[in-house]
């Protein structure tokens, strides 16, 4: 099933359901080496720096790439073990993926906030909120495939 992404109030957000428990679903969001495995975007190349387990107030660099590469450093600002776990990055926008038991399975949401960010109007006049939805479902998709559907 195809995840349906919605856009409002400076957020997008999206769920699946996978069939796993979610602690095994969150030592994976937990672990900035493996992020590259689940990016539906293309733009995470590998962790440059960072815990091999995030917790909160933990800093990760990032190798990115969008035409051209670049590094970007993040740091955790929401964190609840096997629940929620959350970063930013210096416009303050936050990727934010809460984990809901679901049966034997995971309801996983990840959103797209950027409410606080000082520069969210740029980030909407360039379109980033629709082309977050196409890579929110994408990696939702991609988590699929890892853990399997529900």
């Amino acid at each position: 099933m195809t995840p349906q992404a919605t856009i409002a109030d400076r957020r997008v957000s999206a769920s699946v359901v996978v069939a796993a428990p979610p602690a095994e679903v969150f030592a994976l969001l937990a672990n900035p080496h493996r992020h590259h495995e689940f990016d539906g975007s293309g733009t995470v190349q590998a962790a440059v720096s960072g815990p091999e387990k995030l917790v909160l107030g933990s800093t990760f660099g990032m190798q990115m790439k969008i035409k051209v590469g670049y590094r970007v450093t993040n740091e955790v600002v929401e964190f609840e073990q096997d629940r929620l776990i959350a970063w930013c990055h210096p416009a303050k926008a936050r990727w934010r993926y809460e984990l809901e038991p679901v049966g034997t399975g995971t309801r996983i949401t990840e959103t797209f906030d950027y409410a606080r960010s000082p520069v969210r109007w740029g980030i909407a006049l360039m379109k980033m909120p629709q082309q977050n939805a196409k890579s929110i479902r994408d990696t939702l998709r991609k988590l699929q495939e890892i853990f399997g559907t529900a």
